[in-house]
């Protein structure tokens, strides 16, 4: 069952640190205040608990770069064994559901198909998305790093994406049996519907998410072309974020991409290619009356963070909303099955 086990009286600074960057992200608060905490949580981490105390004693830990007035109060309350003031009221805050109405299918969710690292252009290394979802109650998560040719977004060359593959080894020989990172990647849709990454290394892979992200504007036809080549690519499992629109966000607005939808959907359905259902408030995507079309074919679907942050991971609450008020049957949702069958169904077809 996923969800934050609030932290009590009595947890370490750095645990408290950590918390409060992830609510604030959670609740979409500003990036300089995020990183304000995260910071902090990693000079206090590296400092001996000898210095944490005697700085604590002698009211010299502000002196540190990295440490505000903020952050040495959390700290401070935490070490006299204190629940910090302002994780407390993070805390009660995040108590409420952050979409209201999909509290039972959220609760359902075993894992996130589209997650992002440092590797690209995430902002956080994988061990803390992992250690994240693991105090959300995920039970897996795919790392989806972007692919090279998305240049913007450090995508991952050839080279590189090898490298991870050793990183998230070593991951899950240090969990064993208890969190499963899977291996993956959100793999650009070329112009020409070919997918940007070697088709020997993507079959190395636990997953595949295949997403347009350049040329959105491509005329109807052509734009279809490209997204039935993707999806009858045997390589792919998931087609992300369908429509490429932005609804909202710093990035400002962007207008869906047009396709015939029911020949996309309907080749989703013969290639057993999961719709994604994109979480991210900015994106919303694919659109209601899209996502109706994807379930009316019988589609299958992943109901995804796309985090870029720890905090994040937990914005598959709007999604679970949006699932449940357009009444897409949970076992229709790849992201509530347990990881082996999760991994059966990805690995058709390789």
């Amino acid at each position: 069952m996923l969800g934050l086990a609030p932290l009590a009286a009595g947890c370490s600074p750095v645990d408290a640190l950590r918390r409060i960057a992830m609510l604030l992200e959670r609740s979409r608060a500003g990036t300089y205040r995020v990183q304000a905490f995260r910071t902090a949580a990693t000079v206090v981490a590296g400092m001996p608990p000898t210095e944490l105390s005697s700085r604590l004693a002698a009211g010299t830990l502000g002196e540190l770069p990295g440490l505000g007035p903020a952050t040495v109060g959390v700290v401070t309350q935490a070490a006299d064994g204190e629940l910090p003031a302002y994780l407390a009221s993070l805390q009660e805050q995040a108590a409420v559901s952050l979409a209201p109405g999909g509290e039972g299918l959220y609760a359902a969710l075993t894992g996130d198909l589209h997650s992002h690292s440092d590797w690209s252009d995430g902002g956080s290394p994988i061990q803390e998305m992992v250690l994240s979802a693991v105090e959300l109650g995920q039970e897996w998560l795919a790392l989806t790093d972007h692919s090279p040719r998305l240049k913007v977004a450090n995508g991952l060359s050839a080279e590189r994406l090898r490298r991870q593959l050793g990183v998230v080894a070593g991951v899950n020989a240090a969990l064993g049996q208890r969190f499963r990172l899977l291996s993956g990647i959100e793999v650009d849709i070329v112009d020409d519907g070919s997918l940007d990454q070697e088709p020997g290394l993507l079959a190395e892979l636990d997953v595949v998410t295949a997403s347009v992200h350049s040329k959105l504007r491509m005329p109807r036809d052509p734009m279809t072309r490209r997204m039935l080549a993707a999806v009858a690519n045997p390589r792919v499992n998931v087609l992300g974020h369908a429509t490429g629109r932005l609804v909202e966000g710093s990035r400002g607005t962007r207008p869906q991409s047009e396709f015939d939808a029911e020949a996309v959907f309907a080749a989703c359905v013969e290639h057993d290619v999961a719709v994604e259902i994109n979480s991210r408030p900015e994106r919303c995507d694919p659109p209601d009356d899209l996502v109706v079309i994807a379930r009316d074919l019988g589609c299958l679907f992943a109901i995804d963070s796309d985090a870029h942050a720890p905090g994040q991971l937990d914005m598959k609450a709007y999604g679970c909303e949006r699932a449940t008020r357009l009444g897409i049957p949970a076992e229709r949702i790849v992201t509530t099955w347990p990881v082996d069958q999760l991994l059966e169904w990805a690995a058709r077809g390789r």
